[in-house]
């Protein structure tokens, strides 16, 4: 069974950074895309970025010059480096990995907190 885990989230001021990690049971190729989403609560899950297994990426406005997605191919898995951070960016952050057919394949959640 396909898993995803990650991990790396944590406590931090803001202006500080996190790196986030999504570690995948299988080979990160197997999926066409893989994504990053945010969620706090009372608000709907947002998309924070993406990676497709061709090394594209994109970002949400929100992010874009301050969080950074990236990959390990060896090791199977999926960075999110997160800087500048603010209190806003504070939320559960999933990564999420798709394949066709409409298969999707969701990590249990990291929590992020940004607060002085």
């Amino acid at each position: 069974q396909v898993q995803l885990v990650e991990s790396g989230g944590g406590l931090v001021q803001p202006g500080g950074s996190l790196r986030l990690s999504c570690a995948a049971s299988e080979s990160i190729f197997s999926f066409y895309v893989i994504v990053w989403y945010r969620q706090s609560p009372g608000k709907e899950r947002e998309l924070v970025a993406s990676i497709t297994s061709g090394g594209f990426r994109n970002y949400a406005d929100s992010v874009k010059g301050r969080f950074t997605i990236s990959r390990d191919n060896a090791q199977n898995t999926i960075y999110l480096q997160m800087n500048s951070l603010k209190a806003e960016d504070t939320a559960v952050y999933y990564c999420n990995g798709r394949r066709t057919g409409g298969l999707n394949f969701w990590g249990q959640g990291t929590q992020v907190t940004v607060s002085s």
